[in-house]
C-alpha cells in the first residue's frame, strides 16, 4: 500500500487506545487537527472508514477492529527492533516506560527512579501508575516496557521476575491497640474497608478473609490506601495495608497496626515484561536494582510493628 507509514499506524493505534481524538493527540504530542488528518489520510489510503465519528463518541468500524489488531502487532515488532539495537549498545539508555500498581508506586517508585537514574544516566524513565489489568494490556500492546505488579500474572506472553515478598498488616482504630489480633473468622464479621474494584490488593485481601467461608461485611470502598487508613482512624472500620505502606500511610492517622499470626496474608511483588523483548537480559539488571531498593526500604520499617 503506497504511502502507508508507521506514523499513520501509531496515530491510529493511539486513537483506538484512548477512544478520543483530543486525548490521543495529547498522548502523541501533536494537535488534534493533525491527528485527525493523519487518520483520515490512512482511511483514504485503505479506501474504507476505520472510525465511526459522531458528536458524542468515536468507535472503530469492523474493519478498524481488524486493522487495529494487525497494527498493534506491527508496533510491537518495530519496538522490538529498536530494543534489539539497544540491547547490544552498551549500558541501557533511551526511553524506558515503567508501569507500577497503585499499592506500590507511592512507596517504592521514587527510590527506584533515583537508583536507576544513578546507574543508567542515559535512561529516560517514563513511569505510569495503573491497576494490574491496565498495565498488562499496555505491556501486550507495547505501550509499556516493564511493570511492577503483584505476582502471579499468569500471562503466557509475559516473563515474571519476583522482587520481594511482603506481609499485609491489620490497621485498626488506636483504641483497639491492646486488644488481641482477630482471627479470620472474627475479621469477617468486622467492617472491612477495601480498595475499589480493579485493584489486585482488594482481591488479595478478600481471598484472605474468605479462607473459611463467606465474604466479609464491607462498609465502603476507596481509591487509595490513604483514604482507607484515614477512615479507620475515624472509627469507621478496619483495613489491611501492605507492609511497605506503613510509614507513609499511618504517620498522620490515629490508628494501631498489628501483624497477623502466621500464616498471615502476604503477596509477592515482581516485575513483568514481554518474553519477546530483546532487552530481557538488561531488564533483569533493572530487576536486581529494584530488588535492592526494596530491601533497603523494608529494613527501615520491618521492626516497627
Amino acid at each position: 500500500m503506497i504511502g502507508l507509514t508507521l506514523k499513520h499506524i501509531r496515530y491510529f493505534e493511539a486513537l483506538a487506545a484512548h477512544g478520543h481524538f483530543g486525548r490521543a493527540a495529547a498522548a502523541c504530542s501533536i494537535s488534534q487537527p493533525a491527528l485527525s488528518l493523519q487518520v483520515k489520510e490512512l482511511e483514504t489510503l485503505i479506501g474504507a472508514p476505520l472510525v465511526e465519528r459522531n458528536a458524542r463518541q468515536m468507535r472503530l468500524t469492523a474493519l478498524g477492529e481488524d486493522f487495529l489488531a494487525r497494527a498493534r502487532e506491527i508496533i510491537v515488532r518495530v519496538d522490538e527492533l529498536e530494543n534489539l539495537a539497544r540491547s547490544s549498545a552498551g549500558p541501557l539508555s533511551g526511553r524506558l516506560r515503567i508501569g507500577v500498581i497503585p499499592t506500590v508506586a507511592p512507596y517504592l517508585l521514587s527510590g527506584v527512579i533515583r537508583a536507576l537514574s544513578d546507574r543508567f544516566p542515559g535512561l529516560d524513565l517514563q513511569p505510569r501508575e495503573a491497576v494490574t489489568q491496565s498495565l498488562v494490556d499496555s505491556l501486550l500492546s507495547a505501550h509499556l516496557d516493564v511493570a511492577l505488579v503483584a505476582l502471579p500474572v499468569s500471562e503466557p506472553a509475559l516473563r515474571e521476575f519476583a522482587l520481594f515478598d511482603e506481609d499485609f498488616l491489620l490497621v485498626r482504630p488506636a483504641s483497639e491497640a491492646e486488644t488481641p489480633v482477630p482471627g479470620v473468622s472474627s475479621l469477617k464479621q468486622m467492617r472491612l474497608l477495601l480498595l475499589e474494584e480493579g485493584h489486585c490488593f482488594r482481591e488479595q485481601a478478600l481471598s484472605f478473609c474468605r479462607m473459611t467461608g463467606s465474604k466479609p461485611r464491607e462498609l465502603m470502598e476507596g481509591s487509595s490506601l490513604s483514604t482507607l487508613v484515614q477512615m479507620v482512624g475515624a472509627g469507621i472500620g478496619v483495613t489491611l495495608i501492605p507492609e511497605m505502606a506503613l510509614p507513609l500511610e499511618t504517620r498522620s492517622a490515629d490508628v494501631s497496626v498489628s501483624r497477623f499470626p502466621p500464616p498471615g496474608p502476604a503477596r509477592t511483588i515482581g516485575m513483568v515484561w514481554r518474553r519477546s523483548d530483546p532487552l530481557g537480559e538488561k531488564l533483569l539488571q533493572i530487576g536486581e536494582i529494584i530488588k535492592s531498593v526494596a530491601q533497603e526500604k523494608r529494613e527501615h520499617f520491618q521492626t516497627a510493628v
